[in-house]
């Protein structure tokens, strides 16, 4: 009896140790955005964003529902390719991850967010701006970053307004960000009294734009505006300059890289302009701080859009905080009314998904690099 008595003793005390023991519970966050193609350079610099604020939160010991949560990131290739895209969301969706941060190109974030929307996986893009993602009335899309209708509005009405442009040529890639981008650009353009006397498309695999532009330098523009990203971006102003073109060169967040500067080389000059959505990253509340910190993590500087990856992660991990759960139909409300005072300035979503206060900055080469000239909300 003795025996049997100190045996339940035993067991007892081992199961009130346990009690007050929270064990450890493994979050797994998803990522999803090209590692590889053309668009690679973005999809790289967001997945380090992501797992910048992985490293962040997990180093805080965040407690939830009692338990201590280790974060942990599931990154995955979509190679900015709509079919592949639909694949890796499902892919991450089958893998029991909690939420997802991506896509990161349009394109593959439209037919993605139907897959996340019927698993019940909330999903939250840094850069995917173009308007149809967010009027799908998804329950489950989010994004942090302001959309093409403000971008190529903000543009549209500048070309005009301040560089006193009135033939405008428009050139897109036909991607759903390039060509979105593109259409509000000229709708802009033509409310603002100016003129679009063309439009042409490429495709965003192209590097030879010798005929576009040929026919392009016959209408006699004042302007060039170009939908698309980078890698075409860069290629296309060099191929200006080879062809005599004096049009002021305009494009969109796509272009406004650290790439292009590199590939456009002595093309561009003081007629060259951008837009990124956002406020330049000295002037964001976190920026400086974020930028040292990923620069010793990654031992690279940032593309464009590690900040909004970093903070649509943790306002994705605040939503769970916040509902004391990790289940993704427990703290899905929570996203709609989060509060999150981020690295690129306060994020919290309209009844849409789409960021409140989204603003425009618009840029200028000049000194060898973009310099913002003027910010619009």
């Amino acid at each position: 009896m003795k025996l049997n008595k100190l045996i339940f003793a035993l067991a007892a005390a081992s199961l009130a140790t346990g009690a007050v023991q929270a064990k450890e519970v493994v979050v797994r966050i998803g990522h999803a955005g090209p590692l590889t193609g053309p668009a690679a350079a973005f999809g790289k610099d967001g997945e380090n964003g992501a797992r910048l604020a992985i490293e962040d939160a997990n180093a805080k010991g965040i407690k939830i529902g009692g338990d201590t949560v280790k974060f942990e990131l599931v990154g995955e290739d979509d190679q900015a390719d709509p079919r592949t895209a639909t694949t890796v969301a499902q892919r991450l969706a089958d893998s029991g991850v909690k939420g997802v941060v991506g896509h990161v190109t349009s394109g593959a974030s439209i037919p993605a967010s139907r897959i996340y929307e019927n698993a019940g996986i909330p999903v939250i893009t840094p850069s995917a701006t173009s308007p149809k993602l967010t009027q799908q009335g998804y329950k489950m899309t989010f994004r942090v970053i302001a959309n093409d209708l403000q971008q190529g509005n903000a543009l549209g009405k500048y070309a005009v307004g301040e560089l006193k442009a009135k033939k405008i040529a428009v050139i897109d890639d036909r991607t759903a960000y390039g060509q979105g981008l593109a259409d509000a650009f000229a709708n802009a353009v033509k409310a603002a009294g100016g003129e679009v006397v063309g439009r042409e498309f490429t495709n965003d695999k192209a590097t030879d734009f010798m005929a576009i532009l040929t026919k392009v330098k016959a209408m006699n523009a004042d302007a060039v505006f170009f939908g698309g990203m980078d890698a075409q971006a860069g290629p296309l102003t060099r191929q200006m300059k080879q062809l005599g073109m004096s049009s002021k060169f305009l494009t969109g967040d796509g272009g406004c890289t650290g790439e292009m500067l590199k590939m456009a080389g002595d093309a561009l000059s003081a007629t060259t302009y951008c837009t990124q959505a956002g406020i330049p990253l000295d002037k964001m509340p976190g920026g400086a701080a974020f930028r040292t910190e990923y620069k010793k993590r990654f031992g690279a500087d940032i593309h464009v859009y590690a900040p909004y990856a970093y903070d649509a992660t943790m306002a994705m991990i605040e939503a769970m905080k916040t509902a004391n759960s990790v289940e993704p139909a427990k703290y899905q409300p929570n996203l709609r009314t989060v509060s999150y005072q981020g690295v690129t300035g306060p994020v919290s979503f309209d009844d849409k998904g789409d960021i409140k206060g989204g603003t425009i900055t618009v840029y200028n080469f000049n000194g060898g690099r973009w310099a913002p000239i003027q910010t619009i909300q």
